[in-house]
């Protein structure tokens, strides 16, 4: 007498999610088979039917019939196979992180892949692909500074307080300048490497023709830039550039303006004078020019209109300059300020203690 298959009561839970994989259009096909078995289990059918209806094997019917049985919605994932033995293992990544924390060899300021693979008596794919699963990147480095400005926490609580919760009636600025920008004139253009991939080139040889120095301010309400170049960056150059900005403001608000610690903006007690008293400086603690948003908006100019172009004159750079603090203008907005926690005392930490 033929054995009788278990029979299969499914909770309308478990018939739900069943029908759901039948249905769905991306499950795999192996999910959607076994979801079609169990639930023609549960109407009663046989495996001998369920195999004719769905032209597979009794032996496949039977088996995921008795594993849902015994384990239910995970009797039908897949068991997991054992595999290859490793051949580098958690014996070799401790190695390997431990080597990290070794000097490198003579002449050598660092360790890479090579030297790595050569000190383990190991394939240099092995020591990439165990560095990229424990997220270390030898050729990539950060650098930091900590500002040892006794009155730091003052004035970093200052600043920031203006860009969190600004004054009643008055405006922010951010004002800084750009110094020595060179006006470089070199071939530029695209190349196909060797590999196939297009990427940006420029010629190494260039020409001079002079630099310019940027002032800028930044409305830290607006994202609004007002910006002016020149030949100079003097006492005289900087309060020039605050008289045009200071022309373009209401008479009735108040102007809180962040600067960083460089000469000219110190001793310019007359000038503020000239103001009423309108006007207030805000300097940041020494070392912590990062605190000024004119910082970041420098960044994105560098990067989108300087680095890596050809400027056949000083005026086609000032130009280049002026068309992109147009375009800036024109979708102007407020930055969403954020600076990572930085301690001197990350030093300290070990590869070892930072991947366990």
């Amino acid at each position: 007498m033929p054995k009788k298959a278990p029979e299969i009561l499914l909770t309308e839970e478990q018939k739900a999610r069943l029908e759901k994989v039948t249905r769905s259009h991306t499950a795999e096909r192996r999910e959607v088979e076994r979801a079609k078995i169990i639930l023609a289990c549960a109407e009663g059918k046989q495996n001998r039917e369920i195999a004719a209806d769905y032209h597979m094997s009794l032996p496949r019917v039977s088996k995921w019939r008795n594993r849902f049985v015994k384990a239910g919605m995970a009797g039908l994932e897949d068991a997991q196979r054992p595999g290859k033995p490793e051949t580098y293992g958690k014996a070799f990544r401790n190695s390997l992180l431990s080597k990290l924390e070794a000097e490198p060899p003579a002449g050598l300021a660092r360790w890479d892949s090579q030297t790595l693979a050569e000190a383990l008596n190991a394939s240099k794919h092995a020591v990439w692909r165990a560095l990229k699963k424990e997220g270390i990147h030898l050729h990539r480095a950060r650098s930091w500074c900590i500002s040892t400005d006794p009155e730091f926490t003052e004035k970093s609580a200052n600043i920031i307080g203006l860009y969190l919760n600004p004054p009643i009636n008055a405006l922010v600025l951010s004002v800084d300048e750009k110094p020595s920008i060179q006006a470089l004139e070199r071939q530029t253009g695209y190349i196909e490497t060797r590999d196939k991939t297009v990427v940006r080139a420029y010629k190494s040889t260039y020409k001079r023709h002079g630099t310019l120095n940027l002032f800028a301010a930044l409305n830290v309400a607006t994202g609004h830039i007002t910006a002016e170049t020149t030949k100079t960056k003097t006492r005289d150059d900087f309060q020039a550039f605050m008289d045009s900005v200071m022309s373009d403001l209401p008479e009735d608000k108040e102007v809180h303006v962040i600067l960083d610690n460089y000469c000219t903006h110190k001793r310019n007690e007359e000038w503020l004078q000239k103001y009423g008293g309108r006007v207030q400086f805000h300097f940041t603690p020494t070392s912590a020019s990062w605190l000024n948003q004119i910082e970041i908006w420098f960044g994105i100019l560098s990067r989108k209109t300087i680095k890596d172009a050809s400027f056949a004159s000083a005026e086609e750079l000032k130009g280049a300059i002026e068309a992109f603090i147009v375009r800036h203008n024109q979708m102007a907005k407020p930055f969403k300020w954020r600076r990572r926690e930085v301690k001197g005392s990350q030093l300290k930490n070990t590869i070892a203690n930072l991947r366990n």
